[in-house]
């Protein structure tokens, strides 16, 4: 096909794809029957994990869930079961263990089925300044936010390619999409999820013709632990973010089949602004939204800090 014909199928598919994309603007997409999905949880031992199970609880989905925090996570169980969920398993996992991620794959094969609908939700913050953060927390942030999205995709993505049926999301970060001052581990392993998301979108779509669905969801800060002590200038603009709220968007975003959500709205435009505006400007406008300042009263989860004292001690 020569270059002429290419531009005129281009600019067709181009057109056409705009105007769909208009008409689904002003008439929602018919959302996906998630009843007796397989939907695997990350980190869904609280917050976004937990109320996301929820969610799915209500709409007749089978629920695996995983945490390495198991009291959080039985807990996650318990609450699933009654909002109505029909069959409800809760598994221990360390996510950032790539042999004990595909030994409990294993175990959830042989005991529910093959997963469906995979959300790695699964995430660690830090919080300090790059010079302070110990380097095996720095490997934690990345094991966990990142690399595990590789190990658990691995293991359950070939039954969904076989199958031509499924449903990848990922919870990256506004702080994937643009660097967050004090949070240098935390935001480059965001970057990872995202790229890492979209490449495997884009690889699934354009080169294997899936019908595997891709969701990847940058959200601003959510008022849970993870982000305790977190603040914004103006809450207008970047609110910090409800969890419930954020909850109804991403699985809204799952039924509808949406690629990209990013919460709030303001994100877009400022991530547009991004990549027009001079580094200088760029400062300026974070200064006025507050980016400078918002990790300065940060002091996150107390069993996290718990956690990587313990950690420290044992590097000891």
């Amino acid at each position: 096909m020569n270059a002429v014909a290419d531009t005129v199928v281009f600019f067709g598919k181009f057109l056409y794809y705009f105007l769909e994309s208009v008409v689904f603007k002003i008439i929602p997409k018919r959302k996906k029957d998630v009843t007796g999905e397989i939907v695997l949880i990350t980190g869904a031992g609280s917050g976004l994990g937990r109320l996301l199970a929820m969610h799915f609880a209500r709409h007749g989905a089978i629920l695996v869930l995983w945490d390495i925090n198991q009291e959080g996570n039985m807990e996650t169980c318990r609450l699933a079961k009654e909002k109505g969920g029909v069959k409800v398993l809760a598994y221990k996992c360390d996510c950032s263990d790539r042999k004990e991620v595909y030994r409990v794959a294993d175990q959830v094969r042989e005991e529910v089925g093959d997963v469906t609908i995979l959300i790695n939700n699964a995430g660690v913050v830090t919080g300090k300044p790059f010079l302070d953060i110990p380097d095996h927390m720095v490997e934690k942030s990345f094991l966990v936010n990142a690399i595990s999205h590789f190990w658990t995709c691995k293991a359950f993505l070939p039954a969904m390619i076989k199958a031509d049926h499924g449903h990848l999301v990922c919870i990256s970060s506004i702080a994937g999409l643009v660097g967050i001052n004090g949070l240098s581990d935390y935001s480059s392993s965001k970057f990872a999820a995202f790229g890492f998301a979209e490449s495997l979108f884009l690889e699934l779509t354009m080169l294997r013709k899936s019908k595997v669905k891709s969701t990847i969801v940058c959200p601003y800060f959510i008022q849970t632990g993870m982000f305790e002590g977190c603040a914004t200038k103006y809450p207008l603009l970047l609110p910090l973010l409800e969890q419930e709220y954020v909850a109804q968007k991403v699985f809204n975003a799952i039924l509808e089949e949406q690629v990209y959500l990013l919460i709030p709205k303001f994100a877009y435009f400022a991530l547009i602004l991004k990549q027009i505006i001079s580094p200088k400007m760029m400062i300026a406008l974070g200064e006025y939204l507050g980016v400078d300042t918002c990790m300065a009263s940060f002091r996150g989860r107390t069993k996290a800090k718990e956690l990587q004292a313990e950690t420290e001690k044992k590097q000891e």
